[in-house]
């Protein structure tokens, strides 16, 4: 997300906000518990900060910036939903009305997101402003549905178009979305499917300010595995969707808060190998 926009919410939540309970998921469905993810507090303040605050006009330069005032903001989200809005479910297309549509959070209430890139250039995107599409994806691994919100950039301003719900397997990184719910709810399967060294670097516990690098191996893994979503997960394209390459970077990044994990896979033989883990 644009550094300079969440630097300025982040410091307005660190002043405003207090701890509560734990943050709720997804509007559809229960988030998963992520550690150090946000409460529901600093997730109300976010959201009303940014309510508050009129959306610069070049807030629609940048997807990111476009998408955080967008689920913040109850007035813009109506006016920025091309109604009659198309709706595509499993090939059977509807039109929405005004009047039936319900205010999209989308992560905002979860205090994380989750990208799946097939390179660390593809994170260029992101402050691409000549973008003119992109999609964020809901993936719902206890109904095997994605359900895909298309912006458009029309006349310089992103607008949502569609909405399109498909089955898992149909989508692009259903090979990969499969593995990764096996990879994340049973423990044996995720140290099998480690590669035989797994690169690895974090913060050091004894330095603040230091980095620390190694390797993994399948003994020491449970000691550093992040936990991870296993019911939901979110993915933004940005720009036209790119083919497979065999490699997958799984990115969960907090909201705000500085949380960040990243995870390199690779598929070899039609096996997929957690390789690299930063934190």
């Amino acid at each position: 997300m644009n550094r300079l926009f969440w630097a300025v919410m982040a410091s307005a939540v660190l002043m405003l906000s207090c701890k509560g309970n734990q943050a709720k998921g997804d509007d559809d469905a229960p988030a998963d518990t992520v550690t150090a993810a946000p409460d529901t507090s600093d997730a109300d303040t976010l959201e009303r900060l940014i309510m508050e605050t009129p959306m610069p006009q070049a807030a629609d330069e940048l997807f990111d910036d476009f998408l955080f005032n967008f689920v913040a903001n109850k007035q813009l989200q109506t006016e920025r939903v091309a109604f009659p809005l198309t709706v595509t479910r499993n090939g059977d297309t509807t039109q929405m009305q005004r009047q039936d549509w319900k205010m999209e959070r989308f992560f905002m209430r979860q205090g994380y997101y989750t990208l799946l890139l097939g390179a660390k250039s593809e994170m260029a995107a992101m402050n691409d402003t000549s973008l003119t599409a992109a999609t964020v994806e809901k993936i719902y691994f206890n109904t095997g549905a994605v359900i895909q919100y298309q912006f458009r950039r029309l006349r310089g301003a992103w607008m949502l178009t569609q909405i399109d719900t498909q089955p898992l397997s149909s989508n692009p990184n259903a090979s990969f979305l499969t593995f990764y719910h096996r990879f994340v709810t049973d423990t044996l399967f995720q140290t099998q499917s480690l590669a035989q060294e797994v690169a690895f670097s974090g913060p050091d516990p004894d330095d603040d300010f230091a980095q620390m690098e190694g390797i993994l191996t399948p003994d020491t893994w449970l000691a550093f595995a992040p936990e991870l979503p296993d019911k939901m997960i979110y993915n933004i394209v940005y720009g036209e969707r790119r083919k497979p390459t065999g490699r997958i970077i799984f990115v969960l990044r907090g909201i705000a808060n500085g949380l960040e994990v990243e995870m390199t896979f690779q598929r070899k033989d039609g096996e997929w190998r957690l390789t690299r883990l930063n934190t």
